[in-house]
């Protein structure tokens, strides 16, 4: 007989659409009710995990405006009767352009109105579950991280990947406003902090802080 504790959250990825954005359901073990954390598209494979884990789905996240991320949210939404939070305002812009740029990369995209625009220093509730909300423009002007301090785990979108950062080329982006956003924002977190980026291998801020080409303490000395 095993007497360790239960973690009070899981996770698991679920790489989506033709860009493999990495979807993550996260859930309260405590209640089994859970989120979505962009659900980009691919709809029958997020239901699939549902039935897997046997999660009950209150609500679905957003970090940010882009196709990859929430072209299938609000036609999930609509589907599971949940409602949706997140990213911050100012990525309007992008959820509106959600059909035409579906069009363009050849992913479901359906534009939405969030139930509750994020902002930081909110808290987000799943199940038992307290995810701290983190603004972190520079990708999108509107992107959120989400975090758990309790399991020293982070969602953190296109702001930070292993060995990478997001790209600012996009309209509305700003590398020195992403920088800003890792180094001031998610650096003080904590080395420990292991995050799903929104694309590639899970990772950690104290591997990144070592070896990142673009933000580590040498890049950034």
């Amino acid at each position: 007989m095993t007497n360790q504790a239960e973690p009070p959250m899981r996770v698991a990825i679920i790489p989506v659409t033709p860009l493999q954005q990495n979807c993550t359901l996260v859930w309260c073990t405590k209640t089994m009710r859970g989120a979505f954390i962009d659900a980009g598209g691919d709809l029958p494979r997020l239901k699939q995990a549902v039935e897997k884990t046997g999660v009950t789905i209150e609500k679905l996240l957003v970090t940010h405006g882009h196709i990859d991320h929430c072209g299938g949210t609000g036609i999930f939404a609509r589907e599971l009767g949940v409602p949706i939070e997140g990213p911050e305002e100012a990525d309007r812009y992008w959820i509106a352009k959600l059909g035409e740029d579906g069009r363009k990369y050849g992913i479901e995209g359906e534009l939405f109105e969030p139930t509750r625009w994020l902002h930081d220093g909110d808290k987000v509730i799943v199940g038992e579950l307290e995810l701290d909300v983190i603004h972190c423009p520079g990708h999108t002007p509107g992107h959120v991280v989400f975090f758990h301090a309790p399991s020293r785990f982070a969602i953190v979108g296109d702001v930070l990947f292993q060995g990478s950062i997001g790209r600012t080329d996009f309209p509305l982006g700003n590398h020195q406003d992403l920088i800003d956003s890792i180094t001031q924002k998610l650096w003080p977190l904590g080395n420990d902090v292991t995050f799903v980026p929104g694309h590639g291998p899970v990772s950690t801020f104290g591997q990144e802080r070592k070896t990142n080409a673009y933000v580590s303490d040498y890049a950034l000395s």
